[in-house]
């Protein structure tokens, strides 16, 4: 469900906020506020911290990931990287948790690389006739949209929707998906036996991400209403 205002997130540290319907003491909307309380967390929270430097890592490897697949079409090497990738994934949000040095723009930074380690992919097997264009422009634009309810979110008095489960299956599975299409792109032995297996993951994570971005654009829409009408 999409989190009221006053509810804080995981990777949060700052206090308790206003709910939605509540007045705001003194002038000013109380939409444009609550994106302005929300800017000034980030500038707030700590930003050198070793789970940051991990997620910027993180987005310095896309970059490279993309060059590897499109330039030398270094397949294994590109693989590495989203190896790493997802290691370092896994290890800032540990640290976070072990360290105690959770941050609003650890938030941002998490899902961003995520998604751009995606969108990456999703032009690569574009370029090289891996995948149909369509199903990129699909995955592409289901992300775009998203992004754009956030604001709407947030000057609503809105935190972003939870992660439904099905989002996380969607993304388990095109994680699994993009190295498997990888691996099947030359001959090898087994090759027989991983391809329908890549494909099947790929059909899979596919559906599932875009039906997730279906149910989270219903939270959204719920959320509106449900605003509008204590209004």
């Amino acid at each position: 469900m999409v989190q009221d205002a006053e509810r804080t997130t995981e990777n949060t540290t700052s206090g308790p906020r206003a709910e939605v319907g509540q007045d705001h003491p003194g002038p000013g909307d109380p939409g444009l506020d609550r994106i302005r309380e929300v800017a000034r967390d980030v500038w707030a929270d700590p930003w050198w911290t070793l789970p940051n430097l991990l997620s910027v890592i993180r987005l310095a490897g896309v970059p490279v990931f993309l060059w590897l697949l499109l330039g030398p079409q270094a397949d294994l090497l590109a693989l590495l990287v989203l190896v790493i990738s997802g290691a370092t994934d896994w290890l800032d949000g540990k640290l976070a948790r072990w360290l105690n040095q959770y941050s609003r723009i650890g938030e941002l930074l998490d899902p961003a690389a995520d998604r751009l380690y995606i969108v990456a992919t999703l032009i690569a097997f574009v370029l090289r006739d891996v995948i149909p264009w369509w199903m990129a422009v699909a995955l592409v634009a289901r992300d775009v949209v998203l992004t754009l309810c956030l604001p709407v979110l947030r000057w609503h008095g809105y935190e972003p929707p939870e992660v439904h489960y099905l989002g996380k299956a969607a993304t388990f599975c095109l994680m699994y998906a993009f190295p498997l299409l990888l691996l099947v792109q030359d001959d090898f032995t087994g090759s027989d036996v991983v391809r329908p297996i890549a494909y099947a993951f790929t059909a899979w994570g596919g559906a599932l991400y875009l039906w997730a971005g279906i149910l989270y654009l219903g939270q959204v829409a719920a959320a509106v209403r449900g605003t509008r009408a204590r209004a």
